[in-house]
């Protein structure tokens, strides 16, 4: 009779076809995510002009899907410990998908905000369940770059806007982006039959047979005998992190700092998720060339997201995101500067990969400092307080907006908590970092 420990096996593990389909399905879902979060962005030119909204309003409009998405992180985040992750991935797919193409039929900015609201409780639910889902089962070595990778469809999804809305916006309207986005729901069946439970869900359900054929799926030199026991180290066991140790041995005044960075990166992701398109239409781009910007952020994103977890991984990644940070200052504020089209498409790559990259990065800088039995707690409390830096971009830039201020004065109002984000993560104490200390 062994006794078998699921998580050292799954660290150890060799990368195969089973990792393969884990990624592949994770990513994939991040993707539709990514997708129903830029559309609105997006469509704002097109829907102000047809709703007839003010900038300020159109901000509140944008917000409403992520305030869903603080309200979806924490309530469905926390679902699939009782009805297992799965499960908890499929509703999210259902709010996203069905929600956001419902938006698509509203006709005036409260209907909107309703069904973005419910769309963004579902895109906000999804990213807790399956970032978890990836680190569980990817093998440590490679767990940075695998979950970087996944994070990346973050930005082929907003791409995947970009260029869906350039052909549907200008032939149908702008309605047809948000149809579109009923599609992952034909995916359902083929998510429930290829994607594997959480282990522990399944440990303490004592579903064992079905645990036993996964974990032979992992980890191929495993033969599952009939007296197998399986058990989680206890570091893994649920026990409930008190926020007050993330201010315990000194943490505290870096734990603020952490909440500063995340706070002022969301801001600046948001910001330009939501308002490029406007921004640079309303600068006189055509509203094609105004959407390849986006395309364009997007793509900066991806590049920003891989290198900098490849850059990180090679050098100290508190000065790696401290780099990063600074150039999204330097580009963003490039942004509102006449300059060909060509190098203005490489600024505002720039712009993607020092901002949406970044927020990928703080993330993993963020799981690294604090130690494993408050790590959970700790990037949940960050990506807390960040979500409202999210919430209040859309809403602020839509204000200035409306102030007719010159394109140059919207891109400095966005490029300043670049600056602020420097500066509180250079006020971290690294030496206090569970990294540090190995």
């Amino acid at each position: 009779m062994a006794q078998i420990d699921v998580h050292n096996l799954s660290d150890h593990a060799k990368f195969n076809g089973f990792h393969g389909m884990v990624l592949f399905w994770c990513a994939l879902i991040i993707i539709f995510d990514g997708y129903d979060l830029a559309v609105a962005g997006i469509a704002l030119p097109s829907i102000m002009k047809e709703m007839g909204v003010t900038p300020a309003t159109a901000g509140y409009m944008v917000s409403s899907a992520l305030f869903g998405m603080m309200f979806g992180a924490i309530f469905l985040g926390t679902i699939a410990d009782k009805i297992g992750r799965r499960w908890a991935i499929v509703i999210c797919i259902v709010l996203f998908s069905v929600f956001t193409a419902l938006a698509g039929l509203t006709h005036d900015p409260i209907a909107f905000s309703a069904t973005r609201f419910l769309a963004g409780l579902g895109i906000g639910g999804v990213m807790p369940n399956v970032v978890a889902q990836m680190t569980e089962y990817s093998p440590r070595k490679m767990r940075s770059t695998l979950v970087t990778l996944m994070f990346s469809g973050y930005a082929v999804g907003g791409m995947l806007a970009a260029v869906l809305g350039k052909g549907l916006i200008e032939t149908y309207g702008w309605s047809y982006v948000f149809f579109a986005a009923v599609a992952p729901v034909l995916l359902i069946p083929f998510v429930l039959k290829s994607m594997p439970e959480s282990m522990p869900f399944l440990i303490k359900m004592g579903r064992i047979d079905e645990l036993k054929k996964i974990v032979s799926r992992m980890e191929p030199s495993y033969t599952p005998s009939a007296n197998d026991t399986f058990e989680l180290p206890s570091s893994h066991k649920a026990s409930s992190a008190p926020v007050g140790k993330l201010f315990q041995d000194g943490r505290g005044f870096s734990t603020i700092m952490i909440w500063v960075a995340f706070f002022m990166c969301l801001f600046m992701v948001y910001a330009l998720s939501s308002w490029l398109t406007k921004l640079m239409a309303s600068a006189g781009y055509s509203l094609g060339s105004a959407l390849t910007f986006v395309l364009v952020l997007n793509f900066g994103a991806m590049i920003g997201a891989i290198g900098g977890g490849w850059l990180a991984d090679r050098f100290n990644i508190k000065y790696v995101l401290m780099c990063f940070y600074a150039l999204a200052a330097v580009s963003i504020t490039l942004l509102g500067v006449k300059m060909p089209t060509e190098l203005l498409f490489f600024v505002v790559g720039l712009a993607g990969a020092s901002t949406i990259g970044t927020q990928i990065l703080t993330y993993a800088y963020t799981g690294q400092f604090y130690p494993m039995s408050i790590r959970s707690t700790g990037i949940g409390l960050a990506s807390g307080m960040g979500r409202s830096g999210a919430i209040l971009a859309p809403i602020v830039i839509g204000t200035l907006v409306g102030m007719a201020l010159p394109l140059q004065q919207n891109f400095i109002a966005i490029a300043i908590p670049a600056v602020i984000a420097v500066i509180a993560v250079g006020l971290v104490n690294h030496k206090l970092s569970a990294s540090a200390q190995h």
